[in-house]
């Protein structure tokens, strides 16, 4: 054990030379941290923190891959891409009195409410009595397959959903929301 020798072998001057450099190699890794947590700070690839908002549901796209892709529904990607593997976050945003029928998606996906009063089931067709309200904070799931719908019902709702892509859409019953 070569350490134990040069402890059991030193003297003052050596343990002093020791100290020196345990001191310098403490500094410099803190020089390392400290770059680090500027470079953080300044904003690397993937980075992203906004406000509520912030949040531009104007700009935001209509339907898309992993939403029900029905009229007047807004979807902000936040993370990632439904359309690629990987992970993903998605934003609602749910105009009042809508009704999403009966559908599922292949990719296993958890969801909170965040405003609005959102009432979902699960079936594999819209079931008035199956529906649970579910206010702000709220959460959900979403399992790969399973079919479930939802309904807003005085107040929009907006809601978060995160899911591991590739994603999609698929009616229960097309032939009656005219959706695949």
């Amino acid at each position: 054990m070569p350490s134990l020798q040069i402890y059991h072998n030193s003297g003052p001057k050596h343990l002093g030379r020791v100290a020196i450099r345990a001191c310098a190699l403490i500094v410099a890794a803190a020089a390392v941290l400290a770059t680090g947590t500027a470079a953080r700070s300044a904003g690397l690839p993937g980075e992203k923190r906004l406000t509520p908002k912030e949040f531009d549901f104007a700009s935001a796209g209509h339907g898309g891959t992993g939403t029900s892709g029905v009229k007047g529904i807004r979807t902000l990607v936040l993370k990632g891409d439904p359309n690629a593997p990987g992970l993903y976050t998605i934003r609602l945003s749910v105009p009042a009195h809508t009704k999403i029928a009966a559908h599922s998606h292949r990719d296993d996906r958890v969801a909170t409410v965040i405003s609005g009063v959102w009432r979902i089931g699960y079936g594999k067709a819209f079931d008035e009595s199956k529906l649970k309200a579910l206010p702000p904070g709220s959460f959900y799931t979403e399992p790969a397959g399973d079919v479930h719908f939802a309904e807003t019902q005085a107040t929009p709702v907006v809601v978060e959903i995160t899911g591991y892509g590739p994603s999609d859409t698929i009616y229960a019953a097309p032939e009656l929301t005219g959706k695949k």
